[in-house]
């Protein structure tokens, strides 16, 4: 038996499943036992936007729970996890953990790490957003969760959709002390550095 911190992963409907599927793979090479829950939206967007199988992105983690399973571990806090990201996060599944009226077990998992106090990291992927999901975007922060979209960094000159991808997974590891290996971290411009971006003008 493992005796790795477990994380939760769990993949909603959202667009963008790639990101739950890389964050898996990037567990694989860390001390983590990751226990995955897919939505059946998930699972329809898995193969509208990958050619993966739902089987194949199962076996990436160490344990995995069918979403109706209300009855599994994830459903209680006495079931100790390091916490939980879901990748992507849907506005559904950001609605229903925002007010606590949750309807499987992807939602009923998060709402428990969020009264456990411990860490919920949430990949939203809409755009725009409307005062609703402002409003309980802004609750879930008082309540403890970590809003963070898959926002590309630019600054680290992409050559690729995997580069992205990449990095913004390496980033939301960095929130549980977790290490990627492929985070292209900002190092600061140099004064030499910053005048030749200026055209030659300006002080060091």
């Amino acid at each position: 038996m493992s005796t790795d911190p477990r994380l939760v992963v769990g993949i909603s409907g959202a667009s963008g499943v790639i990101y739950g599927v890389r964050l898996l793979e990037a567990l694989q090479g860390l001390p983590v036992e990751s226990h995955l829950v897919m939505t059946r939206a998930a699972e329809m967007t898995l193969a509208y936007e990958t050619g993966l199988k739902v089987a194949q992105v199962r076996a990436l983690a160490e344990v995995w729970y069918p979403v109706a399973d209300v009855g599994a571990a994830l459903a209680s806090g006495s079931f100790p996890t390091m916490g939980m990201v879901v990748a992507p996060c849907s506005i559904r599944s950001m609605s229903e953990i925002a007010t606590g009226v949750t309807s499987n077990l992807l939602t009923r998992a998060a709402d428990v790490v969020l009264k456990e106090r411990r860490r919920l990291v949430l990949m939203l992927r809409e755009t725009p957003l409307h005062s609703g999901h402002l409003r309980n975007l802004l609750a879930l922060s008082e309540m403890g969760a970590i809003v963070a979209p898959p926002v590309p960094a630019f600054y680290a000159k992409p050559q690729s959709v995997d580069d992205i991808v990449d990095q913004s997974v390496g980033r939301i590891l960095d929130l549980f002390g977790l290490d990627s290996g492929k985070v292209n971290r900002w190092g600061g411009v140099r004064p030499s550095r910053l005048r030749a971006l200026r055209g030659g003008e300006g002080p060091e």
